[in-house]
């Protein structure tokens, strides 16, 4: 069974979008934004295409880590 996200299922909130919007700002992958907004990454990519938030991220190098 898959772990469930603290916020599934809740409405989003305008400090949600926003939060959304300035973490989108900030390069930050949409994997690492779900994590981070304990989102599912479908609902940022859905949020995100709603409020026309480009997540393209241009430098996800710093955001990788090592995998043993």
């Amino acid at each position: 069974m898959a772990k469930k996200s603290p916020n599934q299922g809740k409405p989003w909130s305008s400090k949600d979008v926003s939060e959304l919007e300035t973490l989108a700002k900030q390069n930050m992958p949409p994997r690492v934004i779900a994590l981070t907004m304990g989102r599912t990454l479908e609902a940022v990519y859905r949020k995100a295409k709603q409020k026309s938030i480009s997540l393209k991220s241009t430098d996800q190098l710093r955001y990788r880590t090592k995998r043993s």
